[in-house]
């Protein structure tokens, strides 16, 4: 049997308890009334001030800046968003970029993947920066990217400059989906990098299970390719072949 005397504590602090959460839903309860009636809610003097004559401010909230993401394998619920060849592509509104560097026998073949946000540094021009930052002529370069989407303008044209300057790089970029096509600009761009030397495709269905197996935390699942798969990659590549002949 239990203690009386240690059974009358814990009797006390249920009735506290219960007086607590009376008073809250007390204050709650005048709090709706109030609201019903056209009261301002209770707070400092100072707001209450303020919101009588209409000069109540409410301070922006500043976000963190986007960064750009590095690593070596991509989710998988990610990479199966973010990578689908979809003809509309809402919500998809950065850029992964998975790469292949070889360097001949240097230094072996390196690979990964940037991500951004579209704010700021775009991973196209980052991967120059951050991933290939030394550049050494005597060197062959063979770049191959798969990204999520093709790039913009201002990234087609940062990458005809880089593969001008730099002769000995071999880029090669095969695109899940094609950004903006439909637009003049975007077109002269993809077309630029084309005379640059850089080879454009969109991704095939084999080229998803190839960046499942090398890009991806699979855990050793295969990949099912989503149904308009094939389809999709032959609407984005007759719009590309228009657009580069």
């Amino acid at each position: 049997m239990a203690d009386r005397k240690s059974a009358q504590p814990r009797r006390k602090e249920r009735k506290e308890a219960a007086e607590v959460s009376k008073d809250k839903k007390e204050d709650s309860m005048q709090a709706e009334h109030g609201a019903a009636d056209g009261a301002p809610p209770a707070g400092d003097g100072e707001t209450e001030a303020l919101a009588a004559n209409g000069d109540v401010q409410v301070e922006p909230m500043e976000l963190p800046p986007f960064e750009l993401i590095t690593g070596d394998r991509i989710d998988p619920f990610t990479f199966k968003f973010q990578f689908k060849n979809v003809e509309y592509s809402s919500g998809r509104n950065k850029t992964f970029l998975c790469y292949l560097v070889d360097k001949g026998a240097v230094e072996g073949l390196a690979r990964g993947y940037l991500e951004d946000e579209h704010a700021g540094l775009h991973a196209e021009e980052a991967f120059f920066i951050q991933i290939l930052p030394d550049y050494d002529p005597e060197l062959k370069y063979t770049v191959t990217w798969y990204v999520s989407s093709s790039p913009c303008l201002a990234c087609a044209s940062k990458l005809v400059e880089t593969l001008k300057s730099r002769k000995n790089v071999k880029l090669s970029i095969f695109a899940s989906r094609l950004f903006e096509w439909e637009e003049p600009e975007i077109q002269t761009g993809l077309r630029a990098l084309q005379e640059a030397g850089c080879k454009l495709r969109v991704m095939k269905p084999l080229d998803f299970s190839y960046i499942w197996d090398t890009f991806v935390e699979n855990e050793e699942c295969d990949l099912n390719l989503w149904e308009d798969c094939k389809d999709s990659y032959e609407y984005y590549q007759e719009k590309l072949a228009d657009i580069l002949q």
